[in-house]
């Protein structure tokens, strides 16, 4: 029964790289598969409780799999609500265009400054919205002072890295997908913090350098003509708009917002998600007036909706997937394999799973928002590594697949943004994230082996 669920979840990798299915329809009939193979019932028994001893397709993997993950769906939210507030009310913009102007016409420093833009918001939400706030205007910045474009790409995507042990979203999945609590996951991501920081600086430091300045295309002038001002009258001067008004910057106290949602989880240890609706209100009260208030939080978790609908329809078929390994019999199935094949000494450990990172590539078996979800649960489910060691692995892998993999949608939306292909920005970055998924190994294997 174990090398049947193997070939299962082999077959669901080949459907997933082929592109013949999406992601979150395969991992639907990997679920149902595997709970099938593990000899679970389509139904419990009638009068059984919901949670039966056993399980059930229809009840344990696709009822309750649909919803396992809900904190963590309703976190997405919440982080795409903020980031859409933080775009609309142009937070975002401000803080890009307030580094790129104080950093001038020195390409290491507008890239650093946009690095450390791209990991702020890249707390707040990850994936495409953390590109597109911090690369809109971050990429054509660096650009215009000589940064090559492969670089640029590869420094929002950096940026992100840094914020992603921070993102609340994250540490919520974590926790519920894993059974831990808050606290533990935060304690890790902590610990990882100082690789993805350290890699993300080196990559723009050296990078910048050694490819030199090309300069390929510059900025549009942020001048605005004002052809329907009135005429001015005798004696008087025209008003002139203030270079906020006319710019369109966000005031300077609503800046802090994505730190506001930060230092309430891991300072105060506010709960997730009243830190991130704290800081949607904080974004809204700084930038809104009272009247404009209710339009504004409407029109912007509409936004929030749309950017979130993806990944919490890959959320809930990652819910069943994760219900589906922890039956009593995929897990009675897959324990004499994992206890044969999987290294228990710590140095192995470390060489083993270090080899392995380039498979949570192209929507690989160790992608943590597809196959690799299955494996953690599995693994957890087992008992045969601690659930703080399975953290340790698909947090480390979590890294590589959000700033190299080519498939995912911040890597294509800020290499096609560029002008590059992605596969350029995976073979630019892969020499730098891949040890800060190393550093996070060997980490986990001293602290939870």
């Amino acid at each position: 029964m174990g090398i049947a669920i193997i070939l299962i979840m082999a077959a669901g990798v080949a459907l997933i790289l082929s592109g013949k299915l999406p992601t979150a329809f395969a991992l639907v009939l990997l679920a149902v598969a595997i709970a099938l193979v593990s000899s679970a019932p389509l139904m419990g028994a009638p009068g059984a409780p919901a949670s039966g001893a056993e399980g059930s397709v229809l009840q344990t993997v696709i009822q309750e799999g649909a919803v396992r993950l809900a904190a963590t769906m309703i976190a997405i939210l919440l982080g795409s609500w903020l980031g859409s507030l933080m775009r609309e009310t142009a937070i975002a913009d401000t803080l890009v265009r307030k580094t790129v102007e104080f950093a001038g016409d020195r390409p290491v420093v507008v890239a650093l400054g946009v690095l450390v833009i791209s990991a702020l918001v890249g707390s707040v939400t990850g994936s495409a919205p953390a590109a597109l706030l911090a690369g809109v205007i971050g990429i054509p910045a660096m650009i215009a002072v000589g940064v090559p474009k492969v670089t640029a790409a590869g420094t929002i995507l950096m940026g992100i890295g840094v914020g992603v042990p921070f993102e609340l979203p994250v540490w919520q999945f974590f926790s519920t997908a894993l059974g831990l609590t808050i606290p533990e996951v935060r304690s890790f991501m902590i610990v990882l913090f100082p690789f993805a920081l350290v890699a993300a600086v080196a990559f723009v430091l050296i990078e910048t350098r050694r490819r030199g300045t090309v300069h390929a295309w510059s900025l549009a002038s942020m001048s605005q003509r004002h052809e329907d001002e009135p005429t001015r009258k005798p004696g008087r001067l025209p008003r002139r708009p203030s270079r906020r008004a006319r710019l369109g910057d966000a005031p300077w106290w609503s800046l802090v917002t994505p730190l506001v949602p930060i230092v309430l989880a891991l300072v105060l240890e506010v709960p997730i998600i009243p830190s991130l609706l704290a800081g949607i209100l904080y974004a809204l009260v700084t930038t809104t007036r009272p009247r404009d208030m209710s339009t504004r939080l409407l029109r912007s978790l509409y936004d929030g909706f749309t950017v979130a609908a993806p990944p919490i329809t890959l959320f809930i078929a990652i819910g069943m997937l994760l219900a589906a390994v922890s039956l009593p019999g995929a897990v009675g199935a897959l324990s004499p394999i994992v206890e044969a094949l999987a290294p228990t000494n710590i140095w192995l450990y470390v060489i083993v799973f270090s080899v392995l990172v380039p498979l949570c590539l192209y929507r690989g078996p160790l992608n943590i928002y597809g196959l690799g979800a299955g494996i953690a649960g599995a693994l957890t489910a087992i008992g045969f590594y601690s659930p703080l060691a399975v953290l340790g692995l698909m947090a480390s892998y979590n890294q590589v697949f959000g700033i190299s993999d080519p498939t995912s949608t911040q890597t294509v939306w800020a290499a096609q943004y560029s002008g590059v292909k992605p596969q350029q920005v995976m073979v630019r970055t892969l020499p730098y994230v891949w040890p800060v998924a190393i550093g996070g190994i060997v980490v986990s294997a001293l602290m939870y082996l």
